[in-house]
């Protein structure tokens, strides 16, 4: 989530944009405006979706995971622990430094399942067998050091946030679709982020959705290599009178494959 302005005339109010990163099996980028940082945005995004939701440990989210009428599975994300270690060197070098030396050690799995090309089930597989004895130890160590910091100091935060999550970082290793962390949904907030230092703001709340729904056809064609003028040229061309009920074939997944269907139709002949 990054925050947005809306202007119109004199007033200015702050606006919020959600992005939601799909998995393989649903290959888009999707930035979502509100008006606020309450739970409403997500609440309403998410309304109906059963399934994994990886994440920071953003409060707001809390009422969704504990919905019994939705089952929301929370999936957290080891870079957000990280962070706090790191920031917590300069109080605690000796304690920071060990938590980021077991983080380390999660993250060189990671880059084995990735450098040997393994699918979901070896990676979920390699997890199991490296990664959970390094989180059973940083389980073990954190308990134990708890004990002997301040609660309120760097370090004692950076371990109640672990902690507290504990079940949530460890859920990666459930399933080999899982993600360690949500780094990918952070960088899909950098285009955001950046484009706001050059337009400022949005003219309305209209404004805000129309530029999210933008931002997610660019973003969504970049991650699957569709080159977006040519695809939003020829989206702008057609949708006035495609079926409304076909609408999902213009989605970029989709007109990638039927403009490869036609690029070998023209080969052939």
């Amino acid at each position: 989530m990054c925050r947005c302005w809306i202007e119109s005339g004199s007033a200015r109010a702050p606006g919020r944009i959600w992005t939601y990163v799909g998995d393989r099996n649903r290959p888009y980028i999707v930035y979502d405006y509100t008006g606020n940082h309450s739970r409403e945005g997500p609440e309403v995004f998410l309304k109906g979706y059963n399934g994994y939701l990886q994440a920071d440990a953003y409060r707001g989210y809390d009422a969704m995971f504990k919905n019994r009428k939705q089952y929301l599975t929370e999936v957290g994300c080891w870079a957000h622990s990280r962070r706090y270690f790191f920031e917590a060197q300069t109080f605690d070098l000796c304690r920071a430094t060990v938590m980021l030396a077991y983080i380390r050690l999660l993250y060189e799995v990671e880059r084995e399942a990735r450098q040997d090309n393994l699918n979901p089930e070896q990676r979920r597989e390699l997890r199991q067998t490296k990664s959970r004895p390094i989180l059973e130890d940083i389980k073990n160590y954190l308990q134990t050091e708890k004990l002997k910091v301040l609660p309120k100091s760097a370090i004692g935060e950076a371990i109640d946030y672990t902690l507290s999550n504990c079940e949530a970082l460890l859920r990666y290793t459930e399933d080999g679709e899982l993600e360690i962390d949500n780094n990918n949904a952070e960088r899909s907030l950098r285009p955001i982020v950046v484009g706001r230092n050059n337009w400022l703001f949005y003219g309305s709340d209209k404004g805000g959705r129309t530029g999210a729904v933008l931002s997610s056809l660019i973003a969504s064609c970049k991650r699957l290599r569709v080159e977006p003028f040519g695809y939003l040229r020829d989206l702008f061309t057609r949708i006035s009178t495609h079926p409304n009920s076909r609408l999902d074939e213009l989605l970029p997944d989709k007109w990638l494959v039927a403009q490869r269907k036609i690029s070998g139709a023209h080969e052939e002949t």
